[in-house]
């Protein structure tokens, strides 16, 4: 493996990766292997950058309270890595790819399909000189099939892989209808796949010496990620529909009305589900062969629905949660995106820090939830200025 030219920590500090991709899903990937150590090359275009550079408001504020050019969307996805400049349809921007690519163990890129073909930058141009390399292609469609050539975001993924589908207040209620999950996840979890795929080829070139090839589809990931609910429909033939917060399988799960807020409840077991029949004073409920086992409790949810909004109507939001925690219910408030980094369990985790930055001095991110006892990450690179480290990655590779 390929030794970085500048020391890092964590358990990928001896490994390099090309980062080729822009948007989310990969340099999602790409900030995982950058946070596990990794040193990552980021080769953006020049003047312009990866498109999420202007994905705002907001945007971060120099320390003279200014907008900088780093909107927040990028923020959250780049950190660890060095920027370099490139213009990829120019010879000497290929030659610099290459020679990244020669030092590197990792190539991640999320073009058109046969994009990078054209200049000699695809799997087969780059493992002509490095064997080893393991080179990841991310797209909407894959690299072969009748949409392998369309172009694709998130939320088109999200409605075409079937997630809106199940995703949204069922019918007949108020806002009723399909809806996206509040953050790119299908972005996010393509760029999981990417980072446990390129994790799993390395781990093998350990034994054969042999890199290899990666073709991630976001379309793929969508529709394996259905999971349960995809079983369902199998298993069933009753395609799933949308239920709100129920939960199809487990019951009670759901949002439920309190006298001053709202809580979830996401009960797994039976025990549970007896625990909370005595906190809220109804212990009939657990002998009832109507509630007494989740299957029963799925088949009459309509019948234990509202008696449970009932029962839970008058009651203290807090009070509920403090008892229901001390006897092992699992529950819990809906808290706001401020109200989750005012968590004290949030807080004593360390998942907000801030990172020295070179133009607003500091920058908050929410950095990786992984912590190894032998090996601890170190977050000590803020997501890059555009370009911000080309001198010095050229100087590496021998150009100038």
């Amino acid at each position: 493996m390929s030794e970085p030219a500048s020391a890092r920590q964590g358990p990928l500090s001896h490994v390099r990766v090309l980062d080729l991709s822009r948007i989310m899903a990969g340099p999602w990937a790409t900030q995982i292997l950058a946070d596990l150590g990794a040193d990552v090359i980021k080769v953006e275009r020049p003047d312009v950058g990866d498109d999420t550079r202007s994905w705002g408001p907001p945007f971060l504020k120099d320390e003279q309270g200014q907008p900088t050019r780093e909107a927040g969307y990028y923020l959250s996805v780049n950190r660890g890595k060095r920027s370099i400049t490139l213009d990829i349809a120019t010879k000497d921007g290929q030659e610099a790819i290459r020679r990244l690519a020669a030092i590197s163990d990792i190539v991640v890129e999320n073009y058109k399909v046969g994009a990078l073909r054209r200049y000699g930058l695809d799997y087969d141009g780059l493992k002509a000189v490095n064997p080893r390399l393991i080179y990841a292609s991310v797209t909407g469609f894959g690299q072969n099939g009748p949409r392998r050539e369309a172009a694709a975001y998130d939320f088109a993924i999200q409605a075409m892989g079937g997630l809106m589908s199940i995703t949204g207040e069922r019918d007949g209620m108020p806002g009723a209808g399909p809806q996206k999950v509040g953050v790119p996840i299908v972005d996010i979890m393509t760029g999981m796949y990417t980072a446990i795929g390129v994790l799993a080829a390395l781990v093998r070139r350990g034994e054969t010496g042999q890199g290899d090839y990666l073709d991630l589809a976001m379309l793929d990931v969508q529709t394996a990620f259905l999971a349960n609910q995809a079983m369902n429909w199998l298993l069933s033939g009753k395609p799933p529909a949308r239920g709100g917060n129920r939960h199809p399988n487990i019951q009670p799960q759901d949002v439920f009305p309190c006298a001053d807020g709202a809580l979830v409840l996401a009960v797994g077991n039976d025990g549970q589900f007896a625990k909370l029949a005595a906190i809220l004073e109804q212990p009939g409920w657990a002998s009832d062969e109507r509630f007494a086992t989740n299957p029963a409790r799925v088949r009459n949810h309509a019948l234990l629905d509202p008696m449970l909004r009932a029962a839970l109507a008058s009651r203290s939001r807090d009070s509920l949660i403090t008892a229901l925690d001390a006897a092992g219910v699992p529950c819990a408030p809906i808290n706001t995106v401020p109200e989750v980094f005012d968590d004290p369990q949030v807080k004593h985790r360390g998942l907000l820090r801030e990172l020295p930055h070179p133009t607003a001095g500091k920058v908050p991110q929410v950095v990786s939830p992984l912590n190894f006892r032998n090996e601890p990450l170190a977050f000590d690179r803020a997501p890059p200025l555009l370009g911000q480290h080309t001198d010095e990655i050229l100087q590496e590779i021998g150009l100038a």
